[in-house]
Protein backbone atom coordinates (compact mmCIF):
# COMPACT_ATOMS: atom_id res chain seq x y z
CA UNK A 1 0.00 0.00 0.00
CA UNK A 2 1.15 3.28 -0.83
CA UNK A 3 2.23 6.21 1.79
CA UNK A 4 0.42 9.03 2.96
CA UNK A 5 0.21 11.61 0.35
CA UNK A 6 3.17 14.05 1.53
CA UNK A 7 2.94 17.85 2.01
CA UNK A 8 5.54 20.94 0.93
CA UNK A 9 5.88 24.67 0.19
CA UNK A 10 7.33 25.72 -3.36
CA UNK A 11 9.73 27.77 -1.64
CA UNK A 12 9.00 31.38 -0.03
CA UNK A 13 6.96 31.83 3.21
CA UNK A 14 6.12 35.29 4.57
CA UNK A 15 9.33 37.47 6.73
CA UNK A 16 8.67 38.33 10.36
CA UNK A 17 7.97 42.66 9.96
CA UNK A 18 11.35 42.48 12.67
CA UNK A 19 13.22 41.03 9.70
CA UNK A 20 12.08 42.64 6.89
CA UNK A 21 8.78 44.93 4.92
CA UNK A 22 5.76 42.17 5.12
CA UNK A 23 4.37 40.77 1.69
CA UNK A 24 7.17 42.78 -0.43
CA UNK A 25 9.22 41.49 -2.82
CA UNK A 26 12.38 42.81 -2.47
CA UNK A 27 11.66 43.71 0.80
CA UNK A 28 15.25 45.16 2.36
CA UNK A 29 16.58 43.54 6.17
CA UNK A 30 15.26 46.03 8.78
CA UNK A 31 18.22 45.40 10.81
CA UNK A 32 22.12 45.01 9.81
CA UNK A 33 25.15 42.93 10.93
CA UNK A 34 25.13 40.28 13.75
CA UNK A 35 21.85 41.85 14.15
CA UNK A 36 20.92 40.88 11.20
CA UNK A 37 22.22 37.41 10.88
CA UNK A 38 20.57 36.24 14.18
CA UNK A 39 17.77 37.84 13.20
CA UNK A 40 17.48 35.56 9.92
CA UNK A 41 17.87 32.06 11.71
CA UNK A 42 15.38 33.43 14.15
CA UNK A 43 13.27 33.52 11.24
CA UNK A 44 13.77 30.02 9.94
CA UNK A 45 13.01 28.65 12.86
CA UNK A 46 9.95 30.33 13.27
CA UNK A 47 9.48 28.97 9.91
CA UNK A 48 10.19 25.34 10.22
CA UNK A 49 7.98 25.49 13.40
CA UNK A 50 5.38 27.07 11.04
CA UNK A 51 5.52 23.74 8.88
CA UNK A 52 5.90 21.43 11.51
CA UNK A 53 2.77 22.62 13.36
CA UNK A 54 0.81 22.51 10.34
CA UNK A 55 1.83 18.83 9.56
CA UNK A 56 4.15 19.43 6.32
CA UNK A 57 5.77 16.67 5.98
CA UNK A 58 8.70 18.15 3.85
CA UNK A 59 10.42 20.86 5.28
CA UNK A 60 11.77 23.99 3.27
CA UNK A 61 13.18 27.49 5.18
CA UNK A 62 10.92 29.75 3.95
CA UNK A 63 13.45 31.58 1.96
CA UNK A 64 13.85 33.66 4.88
CA UNK A 65 17.79 34.63 4.49
CA UNK A 66 17.08 35.96 0.97
CA UNK A 67 15.70 38.70 -0.18
CA UNK A 68 14.65 37.41 -3.69
CA UNK A 69 14.58 33.91 -4.83
CA UNK A 70 17.07 34.91 -8.11
CA UNK A 71 19.22 37.82 -6.87
CA UNK A 72 20.30 36.76 -3.39
CA UNK A 73 21.75 33.63 -5.41
CA UNK A 74 23.44 36.16 -7.81
CA UNK A 75 24.54 38.64 -5.25
CA UNK A 76 27.58 35.84 -3.99
CA UNK A 77 28.74 35.92 -7.57
CA UNK A 78 31.68 37.40 -9.31
CA UNK A 79 31.31 39.57 -12.44
CA UNK A 80 27.80 40.84 -11.96
CA UNK A 81 27.35 44.55 -10.73
CA UNK A 82 24.77 45.32 -8.55
CA UNK A 83 25.48 49.45 -8.31
CA UNK A 84 24.68 50.35 -11.84
CA UNK A 85 21.86 48.46 -12.55
CA UNK A 86 19.86 48.49 -15.79
CA UNK A 87 15.77 48.12 -16.22
CA UNK A 88 14.87 44.84 -18.03
CA UNK A 89 11.65 43.24 -18.48
CA UNK A 90 10.78 40.74 -16.49
CA UNK A 91 9.44 37.51 -18.59
CA UNK A 92 7.42 39.90 -20.92
CA UNK A 93 4.96 41.50 -17.37
CA UNK A 94 6.95 43.95 -15.17
CA UNK A 95 9.68 45.88 -15.70
CA UNK A 96 12.82 45.72 -12.60
CA UNK A 97 15.88 47.47 -11.81
CA UNK A 98 18.10 44.41 -12.34
CA UNK A 99 21.69 43.74 -11.80
CA UNK A 100 24.60 43.64 -14.56
CA UNK A 101 26.49 41.21 -15.64
CA UNK A 102 29.96 42.56 -16.42
CA UNK A 103 32.40 39.79 -16.82
CA UNK A 104 32.97 36.11 -16.15
CA UNK A 105 30.61 34.99 -13.74
CA UNK A 106 32.16 32.94 -11.32
CA UNK A 107 31.56 31.12 -7.44
CA UNK A 108 34.66 31.57 -5.21
CA UNK A 109 32.48 30.15 -1.99
CA UNK A 110 29.02 28.40 -0.71
CA UNK A 111 26.19 30.55 -1.00
CA UNK A 112 23.60 28.69 0.99
CA UNK A 113 25.46 25.67 2.35
CA UNK A 114 25.23 27.26 6.04
CA UNK A 115 21.45 28.07 5.85
CA UNK A 116 20.84 24.44 4.76
CA UNK A 117 23.05 23.15 7.55
CA UNK A 118 20.88 25.08 9.93
CA UNK A 119 17.76 23.70 8.26
CA UNK A 120 18.57 20.56 8.66
CA UNK A 121 19.86 20.88 12.09
CA UNK A 122 15.73 22.12 13.07
CA UNK A 123 14.14 18.56 11.86
CA UNK A 124 14.55 15.07 11.34
CA UNK A 125 12.04 15.17 8.60
CA UNK A 126 12.82 15.79 4.90
CA UNK A 127 14.00 19.07 3.53
CA UNK A 128 14.46 20.67 0.49
CA UNK A 129 16.27 23.56 -0.54
CA UNK A 130 15.40 26.00 -3.71
CA UNK A 131 17.72 27.24 -5.72
CA UNK A 132 16.81 29.63 -8.96
CA UNK A 133 17.39 27.60 -12.45
CA UNK A 134 19.51 29.16 -15.21
CA UNK A 135 16.79 30.20 -17.44
CA UNK A 136 15.29 32.08 -14.31
CA UNK A 137 18.52 33.96 -13.72
CA UNK A 138 19.53 34.90 -17.05
CA UNK A 139 15.87 36.88 -16.99
CA UNK A 140 16.42 38.83 -14.72
CA UNK A 141 19.84 40.36 -15.03
CA UNK A 142 21.29 42.34 -17.99
CA UNK A 143 23.78 40.72 -20.00
CA UNK A 144 26.42 42.94 -20.79
CA UNK A 145 29.48 40.46 -21.51
CA UNK A 146 28.14 36.67 -22.90
CA UNK A 147 26.23 38.73 -24.82
CA UNK A 148 24.29 35.36 -25.44
CA UNK A 149 21.15 34.15 -23.03
CA UNK A 150 22.62 30.25 -24.26
CA UNK A 151 26.11 30.87 -22.93
CA UNK A 152 25.02 32.72 -19.83
CA UNK A 153 22.59 30.06 -18.99
CA UNK A 154 25.03 27.69 -19.60
CA UNK A 155 27.91 29.57 -17.06
CA UNK A 156 25.25 29.36 -14.04
CA UNK A 157 24.12 26.00 -14.55
CA UNK A 158 27.82 24.67 -13.87
CA UNK A 159 27.50 27.28 -11.01
CA UNK A 160 24.37 26.14 -9.14
CA UNK A 161 25.76 22.34 -9.96
CA UNK A 162 28.40 23.37 -7.66
CA UNK A 163 26.63 24.95 -5.22
CA UNK A 164 23.53 21.83 -5.61
CA UNK A 165 26.31 19.03 -4.56
CA UNK A 166 26.98 21.07 -1.58
CA UNK A 167 23.44 21.14 0.08
CA UNK A 168 23.28 17.41 -0.88
CA UNK A 169 26.48 16.85 0.97
CA UNK A 170 24.97 19.01 3.80
CA UNK A 171 22.38 16.23 4.08
CA UNK A 172 19.25 17.84 1.88
CA UNK A 173 17.23 15.48 0.66
CA UNK A 174 15.46 17.56 -2.53
CA UNK A 175 16.94 20.08 -4.29
CA UNK A 176 14.51 22.19 -6.42
CA UNK A 177 15.45 24.40 -8.87
CA UNK A 178 13.06 27.47 -9.98
CA UNK A 179 11.94 27.75 -13.58
CA UNK A 180 9.13 30.33 -14.31
CA UNK A 181 10.75 31.13 -17.13
CA UNK A 182 9.85 28.12 -18.73
CA UNK A 183 6.18 28.84 -19.21
CA UNK A 184 7.42 31.60 -21.31
CA UNK A 185 10.04 30.99 -23.52
CA UNK A 186 9.07 27.75 -25.17
CA UNK A 187 11.72 27.63 -28.21
CA UNK A 188 14.85 28.24 -25.70
CA UNK A 189 13.27 25.86 -23.07
CA UNK A 190 13.36 23.31 -26.19
CA UNK A 191 16.58 23.99 -27.24
CA UNK A 192 18.48 24.30 -24.36
CA UNK A 193 16.76 24.91 -21.46
CA UNK A 194 15.95 21.78 -20.00
CA UNK A 195 19.40 20.95 -21.12
CA UNK A 196 21.21 23.41 -18.89
CA UNK A 197 18.61 22.42 -16.05
CA UNK A 198 20.34 18.91 -16.57
CA UNK A 199 23.49 20.18 -16.11
CA UNK A 200 22.48 22.31 -12.96
CA UNK A 201 21.30 18.71 -11.29
CA UNK A 202 24.02 16.59 -12.99
CA UNK A 203 25.29 13.93 -10.65
CA UNK A 204 23.36 14.99 -7.51
CA UNK A 205 23.55 12.25 -5.34
CA UNK A 206 19.92 13.20 -3.83
CA UNK A 207 16.68 14.42 -5.74
CA UNK A 208 16.03 17.16 -7.77
CA UNK A 209 13.07 18.67 -8.70
CA UNK A 210 11.79 21.58 -10.93
CA UNK A 211 9.26 24.33 -10.25
CA UNK A 212 7.18 26.02 -13.12
CA UNK A 213 4.46 28.07 -11.94
CA UNK A 214 2.77 31.15 -12.94
CA UNK A 215 4.22 33.68 -11.14
CA UNK A 216 4.11 35.05 -7.27
CA UNK A 217 0.80 36.52 -6.27
CA UNK A 218 1.75 40.09 -7.01
CA UNK A 219 -0.31 42.41 -9.59
CA UNK A 220 1.58 42.36 -12.95
CA UNK A 221 1.26 37.90 -12.47
CA UNK A 222 -2.24 38.39 -11.88
CA UNK A 223 -3.24 40.42 -15.16
CA UNK A 224 -0.56 38.49 -17.19
CA UNK A 225 -2.93 35.22 -16.17
CA UNK A 226 -5.89 37.14 -16.94
CA UNK A 227 -4.96 37.41 -20.33
CA UNK A 228 -4.10 33.80 -20.90
CA UNK A 229 -7.92 32.11 -21.89
CA UNK A 230 -10.10 29.91 -20.60
CA UNK A 231 -7.07 26.96 -20.87
CA UNK A 232 -3.50 27.54 -19.98
CA UNK A 233 -1.22 25.11 -21.87
CA UNK A 234 2.05 26.43 -21.67
CA UNK A 235 2.77 22.96 -19.52
CA UNK A 236 1.88 21.19 -22.81
CA UNK A 237 5.20 22.40 -24.02
CA UNK A 238 7.60 21.47 -21.23
CA UNK A 239 6.24 18.07 -19.55
CA UNK A 240 7.26 16.36 -22.55
CA UNK A 241 10.53 17.48 -22.68
CA UNK A 242 11.17 17.18 -18.78
CA UNK A 243 9.50 13.20 -18.69
CA UNK A 244 12.15 12.72 -20.96
CA UNK A 245 15.08 13.88 -18.52
CA UNK A 246 17.03 13.73 -15.03
CA UNK A 247 14.59 15.82 -13.24
CA UNK A 248 12.81 13.61 -10.64
CA UNK A 249 9.89 15.96 -9.74
CA UNK A 250 7.97 18.69 -11.06
CA UNK A 251 5.97 21.74 -9.42
CA UNK A 252 2.93 22.83 -10.81
CA UNK A 253 0.26 25.43 -10.25
CA UNK A 254 -3.30 23.93 -10.01
CA UNK A 255 -5.50 25.54 -7.53
CA UNK A 256 -7.74 28.25 -8.97
CA UNK A 257 -5.66 27.87 -12.52
CA UNK A 258 -7.04 26.92 -15.82
CA UNK A 259 -4.17 24.58 -16.62
CA UNK A 260 -6.30 21.50 -17.90
CA UNK A 261 -5.33 18.16 -15.01
CA UNK A 262 -4.79 15.77 -17.94
CA UNK A 263 -1.55 17.61 -18.83
CA UNK A 264 -0.15 15.76 -15.78
CA UNK A 265 -0.49 12.58 -17.63
CA UNK A 266 2.42 14.12 -19.95
CA UNK A 267 4.84 13.63 -16.93
CA UNK A 268 4.56 9.79 -16.52
CA UNK A 269 7.02 8.41 -13.84
CA UNK A 270 7.81 11.91 -12.77
CA UNK A 271 6.67 12.62 -8.58
CA UNK A 272 3.82 15.52 -9.48
CA UNK A 273 3.56 18.53 -7.11
CA UNK A 274 0.38 19.50 -7.09
CA UNK A 275 -0.15 23.22 -6.49
CA UNK A 276 -3.37 23.17 -4.27
CA UNK A 277 -3.27 26.23 -2.65
CA UNK A 278 -3.67 29.81 -4.69
CA UNK A 279 -0.66 32.32 -3.73
CA UNK A 280 -2.83 34.90 -5.25
CA UNK A 281 -5.55 35.39 -2.74
CA UNK A 282 -5.91 35.59 0.98
CA UNK A 283 -9.28 32.93 0.69
CA UNK A 284 -8.09 30.38 2.79
CA UNK A 285 -8.45 27.24 1.17
CA UNK A 286 -10.89 24.15 3.08
CA UNK A 287 -9.31 21.02 3.49
CA UNK A 288 -11.73 19.43 0.80
CA UNK A 289 -10.98 22.12 -1.64
CA UNK A 290 -7.06 20.86 -1.57
CA UNK A 291 -8.34 17.63 -1.43
CA UNK A 292 -10.54 18.00 -4.90
CA UNK A 293 -7.59 19.23 -6.53
CA UNK A 294 -5.36 16.57 -5.50
CA UNK A 295 -8.37 13.65 -6.45
CA UNK A 296 -8.87 15.36 -9.48
CA UNK A 297 -4.64 15.31 -10.27
CA UNK A 298 -4.96 11.28 -9.14
CA UNK A 299 -7.00 10.89 -12.59
CA UNK A 300 -3.79 11.54 -14.24
CA UNK A 301 -0.81 9.96 -11.79
CA UNK A 302 -0.47 7.55 -9.31
CA UNK A 303 -0.80 8.21 -5.55
CA UNK A 304 3.00 7.48 -5.36
CA UNK A 305 3.55 9.83 -7.35
CA UNK A 306 1.57 12.87 -6.19
CA UNK A 307 2.48 15.47 -3.36
CA UNK A 308 0.80 18.48 -1.83
CA UNK A 309 2.12 21.91 -2.64
CA UNK A 310 1.42 25.72 -2.92
CA UNK A 311 0.89 26.88 -6.26
CA UNK A 312 4.21 29.69 -5.62
CA UNK A 313 5.72 31.00 -2.64
CA UNK A 314 3.62 32.74 -0.43
CA UNK A 315 5.99 35.34 0.47
CA UNK A 316 3.49 38.05 -0.45
CA UNK A 317 0.74 37.12 1.76
CA UNK A 318 0.61 38.21 5.63
CA UNK A 319 1.90 35.47 7.70
CA UNK A 320 -1.62 34.62 9.18
CA UNK A 321 -3.02 33.88 6.32
CA UNK A 322 0.04 31.88 4.58
CA UNK A 323 -0.21 29.55 8.44
CA UNK A 324 -3.81 28.97 7.79
CA UNK A 325 -3.13 28.04 4.17
CA UNK A 326 -0.51 25.46 4.98
CA UNK A 327 -2.79 24.13 7.68
CA UNK A 328 -5.11 23.49 4.97
CA UNK A 329 -2.80 21.98 2.42
CA UNK A 330 -1.81 19.18 5.54
CA UNK A 331 -5.21 18.80 5.95
CA UNK A 332 -6.42 18.40 2.85
CA UNK A 333 -3.65 15.77 1.98
CA UNK A 334 -4.48 14.15 5.49
CA UNK A 335 -8.70 13.80 4.03
CA UNK A 336 -7.53 12.45 0.89
CA UNK A 337 -4.99 9.74 2.38
CA UNK A 338 -7.49 8.93 5.01
CA UNK A 339 -10.01 8.48 1.96
CA UNK A 340 -7.61 6.30 0.24
CA UNK A 341 -7.20 4.11 3.33
CA UNK A 342 -2.98 4.98 2.34
CA UNK A 343 -0.68 4.23 5.87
Amino acid sequence: MAQRIKTTISGSLPKPAWLAEPEKLWAPWQLQGEALQQAKADAMRLAVDDQLRAGITVIGDGEQTRQHFVTTFIEHLSGVDFINRKTVRIRNRYDADVPVVVDRVARARPVFVEDAKRLRSLTNQPIKFTLPGPMTMIDTLFDNYYKSREKLAWAFAEILNEEAKELAAAGVDIVQFDEPAFNVFFDEVRDWGVKTLERAAQGLECKTAVHICYGYGIEANIKWKQGLGDEWRQYEHVFPLLAESLINQVSLECQNSRVPMELIALLKGKDVLVGAIDVATQQIETPEAVASVLRRALQYANVEHVQACTNCGLVTLPREVASAKLAALAAGAELLSEELGLR
